[in-house]
């Protein structure tokens, strides 16, 4: 009976080593993080707003997190076949999103055609906004449009004669034109490509009348005299393009902002979290981050994680009131 208890009680001691010894070993594991390299998805392709936006933001993470953060573009169907990839990736930190305002808009498109949306916006949780970009309505210089009121009256005397390129149905780039369309009482036709990029390559190559995108992938073409800008979705003036005007001044009541911001997949631990959050305020101050975007036409304009879940719920709200207006596309 005596050395039945001593052998149980050395069981037990043995236990008790063992849970703390496994403890110890998940508590290194833990303040390890990040002990590889750390993959940021990117929905679109290189050359858009996303990407002008990962790809400064990743090098800076990298410094700071002192681990390789390597950006993967994953395009298609208007972003959400990487949102939908990062959405079913591990929550260890090791996976990011690098989204822009789509986030917001394609589940809510998915209801419309009564399928299981690809993801749900609870399934991600917000780490940092970066950037928060009215849209800039844009033409080829040689078209012979220089108002958007030229364009307009162009459009009502031949309905569907002209036609604008997008990175996707419901995208950040097909949402904000069909928005003028309604409020403007104009029709066009609607071309969709998988990207900002190649929307916009169609529209230097002339294959497409117009664009509505970011200034970042813009203002370089505008400055280089290829495109001309009509209008913007913003509110207040635009720092890259100061003498464009807002929809707002030219009687539109319409805006829209082409956001981006930094995720992670819901139940990533909480100490991962707060430090992908330290790291995220102090790329968006590294010098080398604002002068890369804010040359490619986009000024920083960082919220952290609690300002940025206020503002991605509300406009989530205007999106989704958008996205209903628009109705099903095929």
């Amino acid at each position: 009976m005596h050395s039945h208890s001593a052998r149980r009680c050395l069981a037990a001691a043995g236990s008790a080593v063992l849970l703390a010894l496994g403890a110890a070993t998940g508590a290194q594991a833990q303040s390890a993080w990040p002990d590889r390299p750390i993959t940021m998805v990117v929905p679109f392709p290189p050359g858009g707003v996303a990407d002008t936006v990962a790809r400064p933001v990743a090098e800076a993470l990298a410094r700071e997190l002192k681990q390789t953060v390597i950006v993967e573009n994953k395009a298609g169907a208007g972003g959400a076949l990487g949102i939908a990839h990062a959405s079913r990736a591990a929550a260890d930190g090791y996976t990011l999103l690098l989204s822009l305002s789509s986030i917001s808009i394609l589940p809510e498109a998915d209801k419309l055609f009564e399928r299981k949306p690809a993801f749900t916006t609870s399934q991600f949780l917000p780490i940092a906004r970066f950037t928060a970009d009215p849209t800039v309505f844009v033409v080829r210089v040689e078209a012979p449009w220089h108002t958007l009121a030229e364009f307009i009256a162009d459009a009502k005397a031949k309905p569907s004669a002209f036609n604008y390129g997008s990175s996707g149905n419901y995208g950040t780039m097909h949402v904000p034109m069909e928005m003028l369309k309604a409020s403007a009482g104009f029709r066009m036709t609607h071309i969709p490509y998988t990207g900002a990029g190649p929307a916009l390559a169609a529209l230097l190559g002339g294959q497409v009348d117009a664009v509505a995108s970011g200034p970042s992938t813009v203002a370089q073409h505008i400055r280089a005299g290829k495109l001309r800008a009509l209008a913007h979705w913003g509110a207040a003036p635009l720092t890259s393009l100061p003498d464009v005007p807002s929809l707002t001044q030219l009687g539109h009541n319409t805006r829209f902002a082409q956001w981006s911001g930094l995720f992670v997949p819901a139940g990533t631990p909480q100490d991962v979290v707060q430090r992908l959050r330290a790291a995220a305020r102090k790329v968006a101050a590294d010098p080398l981050v604002v002068q890369t975007i804010g040359r490619a036409g986009s000024p920083v304009e960082y919220l952290d994680a609690p300002e940025f879940q206020a503002y991605w719920d509300a406009d989530a709200q205007a999106m989704t009131a958008a996205v209903r207006g628009i109705g099903r596309v095929e």
